[in-house]
């Protein structure tokens, strides 16, 4: 499958095992996929971003999201309101462990803060493998036999989870996705295809 994916798409798969190397992670995620898709200049991936009001550089706003998400433990917000409402406090509970351990120690839990890191080259979670198995369906759904960066953030938006309910809060759903890469042919907009192929 790998030999399909295009230079975008490799390096965004090579800039997500950065972002989780930096971070100190000890697998590469979903976020850290989103987080090099969001550091992409030039590509399909970041026109349709820009496109639909995320320019590069202009992102500040999904990476606070991501952040947020992840000083909470990697709860999503549908998670936080389950919690609600069954009567737990999430935000109180962030704050406690915060007081006691520091502030973002339950997002260091996850990349070993709390219990220990580890070095070398980091594994992918299950989580992000299927996310990359999937972008070959996404492909074949568009009738492609490439996969582009375009098809990873495709792929990010139909998989339940963080990444894509942070991408659904700033305007960046499948449909819309699709519409901008894919225009008219798609049930987008006319034009909107070949603009996204000069990209």
């Amino acid at each position: 499958m790998f030999e399909r994916f295009t230079k975008d798409a490799r390096a965004v798969v090579e800039g997500a095992v950065g972002h989780a190397e930096r971070e100190g992670a000890a697998r590469v995620e979903e976020t850290h996929v989103l987080l090099s898709l969001l550091d992409r200049e030039g590509s399909r991936g970041s026109f349709a971003l820009a496109s639909l009001g995320l320019p590069p550089g202009g992102r500040a706003g999904l990476v606070r999201d991501l952040d947020e998400t992840r000083r909470r433990g990697g709860l999503s917000r549908a998670d936080a309101n389950a919690l609600s409402g069954l009567g737990i406090d999430l935000s109180e509970i962030v704050s406690r462990v915060e007081e006691t351990h520091g502030e973002g120690a339950l997002a260091a839990a996850g990349r070993g803060g709390l219990f220990g890191g580890r070095s070398g080259r980091r594994a992918f979670s299950r989580g992000a493998k299927d996310l990359l198995t999937g972008t070959l369906r996404v492909a074949v759904a568009q009738g492609e036999r490439h996969i582009g960066d375009e098809h990873l953030l495709l792929a990010l938006t139909v998989r339940r989870g963080v990444p894509s309910e942070i991408l659904a809060d700033h305007g960046v759903t499948h449909a819309s996705l699709t519409r901008v890469l894919y225009g008219a042919a798609r049930g987008g907009e006319p034009g909107t295809a070949a603009e996204a192929k000069a990209g």
